[in-house]
């Protein structure tokens, strides 16, 4: 059983495995998509694959589409060169229920993946021709925040963006400068109309990505590499749109247990990699069954009938609210504040931390008791029937293997959304967040976490962040056993607005995050003395 043209022709074996196979020929869609490409997708990683690839994928079966996505990858070549060329393009998608079953699907929408290797004088030529196409339609994005970001921490220029604006659109290396090339020679052809898409989990993320784009041609427009017109062609939403939207799909790296059972039923070549920028792959993709997609309905130059895969198709304002429903009061929200805790405590895995009486209570009272009531109803969605799913369904999802060490990666860039928008809400409505216990022990158990000893008093390894050397500069000198070594170290921390969204000494929680601090930082099981008293008290205050 090999995944390719060939071998799931024999349809028997992949019958027998519980497989489903396309209902329709991926060659004749490869085809029709290299001859008139209607979507491009930028960021071919996991969640792009067995999400969005899904979306076209049930479109082509149903026949609401004709062709499928063209894939472009601008950061890990290997996810192209090691996934998707050896298997034509094919992808073998596993949802993992929460009650133990794994529906498999191969699915054939990827109809063609670009290497976007700019140097490359062919591939360049490919990608112009296609982004010239008058019948393409949109360019969606899962790039991740990073992928946006065109300054450091000091506001300069990252590197490969100065290049990109000082060589002009010939000469492109970075994503957005490669997207702001390609929608240059859109405009040169005859200013056609399309959508960029963001996907990302990423807070009005239409806007950084029309920010990035605008950027970047207004400095080479500057220059006199590009006719001031384009940048007015950009900006001009009749001709280019940049839609809000809200995704949410659990989706985890390759899984061993994925990858073991795949092999049982005789599926060749299913082994996970690890790529030179040390990303997890593999030929298959395991995730959570549930996934939500709110888009904007802004496309001008039409588009593929998403609605009909289960999007929801709205206006800017309701996916606005959804996206702040998911990311500042249910899901994410839980995921930041339990997982430094979990990793503290012993957990590797999310869905045994989320079982924990302390953290699960950790979990309701972030989630239900302070995000939700300061969240607007975006209508589309309930916000209680979404989170009983997450409580009960989602998140003790053991099948996932989803671990807190990945949960935990960049928390710095996200406390800030996560955390800070409920509490501004509670500042403007009370006039300080003082009235919070979830959410200030959260915060507390992330700086704990940054000292890197767990609660029985052992070194562990924090996850990758971006701020780890700075946050290391401030969290230095604080002893595990040594409450009072936090001293006066973690206000310039706690005051930063630049982090939190706020000062949070104005907040009115500043003060009592440090004290919780002091509190963890008291010896062995600190942290779960800590946490099930602040719980407790809380408890008995309702």
């Amino acid at each position: 059983m090999k995944l390719s043209y060939e071998g799931i022709e024999e349809k028997a074996a992949w019958e027998k495995a519980g497989i489903q196979l396309p209902a329709y020929d991926p060659e004749g869609i490869a085809e029709r998509t290299f001859a008139a490409p209607i979507w491009v997708h930028f960021g071919i990683g996991n969640i792009f694959r067995i999400f969005i690839g899904g979306i076209a994928d049930k479109l082509i079966t149903d026949g609401e589409l004709d062709r499928g996505i063209t894939c472009v990858e601008t950061f890990d070549y290997d996810v192209a060169d090691k996934i998707y060329e050896p298997f034509d393009n094919l992808a073998l998608c596993v949802k993992l229920h929460a009650d133990g079953r794994a529906e498999k699907r191969v699915i054939g929408s990827l109809g063609e993946v670009i290497a976007a290797r700019m140097e490359d004088g062919k591939i360049r030529e490919r990608l112009i021709r296609i982004f010239t196409d008058p019948g393409l339609q949109m360019c969606s994005f899962t790039v991740t925040e990073k992928g946006y970001a065109l300054r450091d921490a000091d506001g300069k220029y990252l590197s490969y963006v100065a290049s990109d604006i000082a060589n002009g659109p010939e000469h492109v290396i970075g994503a957005m400068g490669i997207v702001a090339s390609l929608l240059y020679e859109r405009f040169l052809a005859g200013e056609y109309p399309m959508a960029l898409v963001s996907m990302d989990n990423v807070s009005r993320n239409g806007e950084k990505l029309k920010a990035s784009v605008t950027e970047i041609a207004s400095e080479w427009a500057a220059r006199g590499l590009v006719e001031d017109r384009f940048v007015e062609y950009i900006e001009d939403g009749s001709k280019v749109s940049f839609p809000w939207t809200m995704i949410d799909k659990i989706t985890p790296r390759p899984g061993e247990t994925t990858e073991v059972m795949l092999k049982e039923y005789g599926v060749e070549d299913m082994d996970i990699l690890v790529t030179s920028k040390k990303t997890y792959i593999a030929p298959f993709v395991n995730a959570e069954a549930p996934g939500y997609l709110v888009v904007e309905d802004d496309f001008p130059n039409g588009r593929p009938a998403m609605e009909k895969a289960g999007v929801y198709m709205t206006d800017r304002d309701t996916v606005n609210k959804a996206e702040r429903m998911k990311v500042t009061a249910a899901l994410n929200p839980v995921h930041t504040a339990v997982c430094t805790f979990a990793r503290m405590l012993g957990y590797e895995l999310f869905a045994d931390a989320i079982m924990d009486p302390d953290l699960h209570e950790l979990a309701v009272t972030v989630s239900r008791r302070e995000g939700l009531p300061v969240a607007e109803d975006p209508g589309i969605i309930s916000p209680e029937e979404f989170l009983d799913e997450l409580m009960t369904e989602r998140f003790p999802n053991k099948y996932l293997g989803d671990t807190n060490a990945r949960i935990a990666v960049d928390i710095s860039q996200m406390v800030g959304i996560r955390f800070g928008e409920t509490i501004k809400a509670y500042a403007q409505k009370d006039g300080d967040a003082s009235s919070l216990i979830g959410i200030p022990l959260a915060i507390a158990g992330w700086i704990r976490y940054l000292i890197g000893i767990d609660d029985q008093g052992k070194a562990f390894d924090l996850s990758p962040d971006p701020m780890l050397t700075e946050l290391g500069n401030i969290t230095r000198g604080i002893e595990f056993g040594e409450p009072d070594s936090v001293g006066d170290r973690l206000r310039p921390l706690l005051s930063n607005a630049n982090v939190f969204g706020s000062d949070l000494y104005s907040a009115g929680i500043g003060d009592a995050i440090e004290s919780m601090v002091r509190e963890m930082l008291a010896g062995k099981g600190a942290v779960r003395n800590t946490l099930s008293s602040y719980l407790q008290e809380n408890r008995e205050e309702r």
